[in-house]
Protein backbone atom coordinates (compact mmCIF):
# COMPACT_ATOMS: atom_id res chain seq x y z
CA UNK A 1 0.00 0.00 0.00
CA UNK A 2 1.23 3.45 -0.86
CA UNK A 3 -0.23 5.48 2.00
CA UNK A 4 -0.94 5.07 5.72
CA UNK A 5 -4.61 5.96 5.19
CA UNK A 6 -5.10 2.65 3.36
CA UNK A 7 -3.51 0.67 6.21
CA UNK A 8 -5.76 2.53 8.65
CA UNK A 9 -8.82 1.80 6.50
CA UNK A 10 -7.99 -1.91 6.40
CA UNK A 11 -7.41 -2.10 10.17
CA UNK A 12 -10.57 -0.11 10.95
CA UNK A 13 -12.58 -2.41 8.66
CA UNK A 14 -11.39 -5.25 10.90
CA UNK A 15 -13.03 -3.32 13.75
CA UNK A 16 -16.30 -3.16 11.81
CA UNK A 17 -16.15 -6.93 11.17
CA UNK A 18 -15.53 -7.37 14.90
CA UNK A 19 -18.88 -5.64 15.50
CA UNK A 20 -17.38 -2.55 17.09
CA UNK A 21 -19.75 0.28 17.96
CA UNK A 22 -16.92 2.78 18.47
CA UNK A 23 -13.69 3.21 16.53
CA UNK A 24 -10.99 5.62 17.64
CA UNK A 25 -8.25 6.59 15.17
CA UNK A 26 -5.34 8.82 16.09
CA UNK A 27 -2.42 10.13 14.09
CA UNK A 28 0.12 12.01 16.17
CA UNK A 29 3.16 13.67 14.59
CA UNK A 30 5.83 15.03 16.92
CA UNK A 31 8.63 16.51 14.84
CA UNK A 32 10.76 17.30 17.91
CA UNK A 33 10.78 13.57 18.79
CA UNK A 34 11.07 12.43 15.14
CA UNK A 35 7.92 10.36 15.71
CA UNK A 36 4.67 9.56 13.94
CA UNK A 37 2.21 7.46 15.93
CA UNK A 38 -0.84 5.72 14.48
CA UNK A 39 -3.42 4.17 16.78
CA UNK A 40 -6.64 2.33 15.92
CA UNK A 41 -8.80 1.23 18.84
CA UNK A 42 -12.24 -0.38 18.96
CA UNK A 43 -14.78 -1.89 21.34
CA UNK A 44 -15.45 -4.93 19.14
CA UNK A 45 -15.39 -8.60 20.10
CA UNK A 46 -11.65 -8.63 20.78
CA UNK A 47 -9.36 -11.65 20.58
CA UNK A 48 -8.36 -14.38 22.98
CA UNK A 49 -4.68 -14.71 23.94
CA UNK A 50 -4.06 -17.55 21.50
CA UNK A 51 -5.33 -15.60 18.48
CA UNK A 52 -3.60 -12.42 19.67
CA UNK A 53 -0.23 -14.22 19.58
CA UNK A 54 -0.87 -15.52 16.04
CA UNK A 55 -2.54 -12.48 14.45
CA UNK A 56 0.71 -11.05 13.06
CA UNK A 57 1.07 -14.20 10.92
CA UNK A 58 -0.37 -13.54 7.43
CA UNK A 59 -1.73 -17.09 7.28
CA UNK A 60 -3.95 -16.57 10.33
CA UNK A 61 -7.34 -14.93 9.87
CA UNK A 62 -10.85 -15.17 11.27
CA UNK A 63 -12.34 -14.47 7.84
CA UNK A 64 -14.27 -17.24 6.13
CA UNK A 65 -13.94 -15.98 2.54
CA UNK A 66 -10.13 -16.28 2.39
CA UNK A 67 -7.35 -17.98 4.31
CA UNK A 68 -4.95 -15.07 4.70
CA UNK A 69 -5.12 -11.85 6.70
CA UNK A 70 -2.53 -9.33 5.58
CA UNK A 71 -3.60 -6.05 7.21
CA UNK A 72 -2.00 -6.46 10.62
CA UNK A 73 1.16 -8.27 9.39
CA UNK A 74 1.76 -5.66 6.66
CA UNK A 75 1.22 -2.78 9.11
CA UNK A 76 3.64 -4.40 11.59
CA UNK A 77 6.22 -4.90 8.85
CA UNK A 78 5.95 -1.27 7.73
CA UNK A 79 6.33 0.01 11.29
CA UNK A 80 9.43 -2.10 11.88
CA UNK A 81 10.86 -1.23 8.45
CA UNK A 82 10.65 2.45 9.50
CA UNK A 83 12.59 1.84 12.71
CA UNK A 84 9.44 1.91 14.83
CA UNK A 85 7.56 -0.14 17.35
CA UNK A 86 4.39 -2.17 16.75
CA UNK A 87 1.99 -3.02 19.59
CA UNK A 88 -1.33 -4.83 19.70
CA UNK A 89 -3.57 -5.29 22.71
CA UNK A 90 -6.85 -7.15 22.79
CA UNK A 91 -9.28 -8.66 25.23
CA UNK A 92 -12.23 -10.84 24.36
CA UNK A 93 -15.48 -8.96 24.71
CA UNK A 94 -13.71 -5.61 25.17
CA UNK A 95 -11.95 -4.74 21.93
CA UNK A 96 -8.59 -4.30 20.27
CA UNK A 97 -5.96 -1.56 20.12
CA UNK A 98 -3.24 -1.44 17.47
CA UNK A 99 -0.44 1.09 17.72
CA UNK A 100 2.46 1.78 15.40
CA UNK A 101 5.13 4.30 16.28
CA UNK A 102 7.23 5.25 13.26
CA UNK A 103 10.52 7.07 12.97
CA UNK A 104 9.34 10.20 11.14
CA UNK A 105 12.65 10.68 9.30
CA UNK A 106 12.71 7.09 7.99
CA UNK A 107 13.30 6.92 4.26
CA UNK A 108 10.77 4.05 4.15
CA UNK A 109 7.93 6.02 5.73
CA UNK A 110 5.06 6.41 3.27
CA UNK A 111 2.79 9.50 3.21
CA UNK A 112 -0.30 9.67 5.43
CA UNK A 113 -2.42 10.01 2.31
CA UNK A 114 -6.13 10.61 1.97
CA UNK A 115 -7.58 10.31 5.46
CA UNK A 116 -10.71 12.17 4.40
CA UNK A 117 -11.62 9.32 2.02
CA UNK A 118 -10.77 6.76 4.71
CA UNK A 119 -13.20 8.40 7.14
CA UNK A 120 -15.92 8.63 4.47
CA UNK A 121 -15.38 4.96 3.51
CA UNK A 122 -15.74 3.89 7.13
CA UNK A 123 -18.97 5.86 7.51
CA UNK A 124 -20.31 4.25 4.33
CA UNK A 125 -19.34 0.80 5.65
CA UNK A 126 -21.60 1.29 8.65
CA UNK A 127 -23.21 4.71 9.24
CA UNK A 128 -24.24 3.72 12.79
CA UNK A 129 -20.69 3.21 14.08
CA UNK A 130 -19.23 6.10 16.05
CA UNK A 131 -15.86 7.20 14.72
CA UNK A 132 -13.50 9.56 16.46
CA UNK A 133 -10.53 10.72 14.41
CA UNK A 134 -7.84 12.80 16.09
CA UNK A 135 -4.98 14.32 14.12
CA UNK A 136 -2.14 16.02 15.98
CA UNK A 137 0.93 17.64 14.54
CA UNK A 138 3.12 19.32 17.12
CA UNK A 139 0.90 22.06 18.61
CA UNK A 140 -1.93 21.68 16.06
CA UNK A 141 -4.87 19.38 16.81
CA UNK A 142 -7.97 18.44 14.82
CA UNK A 143 -10.82 16.27 16.09
CA UNK A 144 -13.60 14.70 14.05
CA UNK A 145 -16.37 12.90 15.96
CA UNK A 146 -19.45 11.38 14.32
CA UNK A 147 -21.42 11.75 17.58
CA UNK A 148 -21.07 15.53 17.35
CA UNK A 149 -22.21 15.49 13.73
CA UNK A 150 -25.25 13.36 14.56
CA UNK A 151 -26.30 15.88 17.23
CA UNK A 152 -26.19 18.70 14.70
CA UNK A 153 -27.74 16.79 11.81
CA UNK A 154 -30.55 15.21 13.90
CA UNK A 155 -32.68 13.25 11.37
CA UNK A 156 -30.23 13.57 8.47
CA UNK A 157 -28.11 10.44 8.01
CA UNK A 158 -24.32 10.64 7.89
CA UNK A 159 -24.36 8.62 4.68
CA UNK A 160 -26.30 11.25 2.71
CA UNK A 161 -24.14 12.18 -0.28
CA UNK A 162 -24.10 15.91 0.56
CA UNK A 163 -23.06 15.15 4.16
CA UNK A 164 -20.33 12.75 3.03
CA UNK A 165 -18.98 15.32 0.56
CA UNK A 166 -18.93 17.96 3.30
CA UNK A 167 -17.18 15.57 5.73
CA UNK A 168 -14.58 14.70 3.08
CA UNK A 169 -13.78 18.39 2.50
CA UNK A 170 -13.87 19.22 6.22
CA UNK A 171 -11.37 16.49 7.12
CA UNK A 172 -9.19 17.27 4.10
CA UNK A 173 -9.01 20.99 4.95
CA UNK A 174 -8.09 20.29 8.56
CA UNK A 175 -5.31 17.88 7.58
CA UNK A 176 -3.48 20.52 5.57
CA UNK A 177 -1.06 21.75 8.18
Amino acid sequence: MKELALYILDLAQNSIRAEAKNIYIEINIDTSKDMLKVCIEDDGCGMNEELLKKVVDPFVTTRKERKVGLGIPFFKELVEQCGGKFEIFSEEGKGTKIRGTFKLSSIDLIPIGDMSSTIVSLILSDPEIDIVYRFKKDEYEFLFDTKQFRKVLKEVSLNEISVLNWIREYVKENMEV
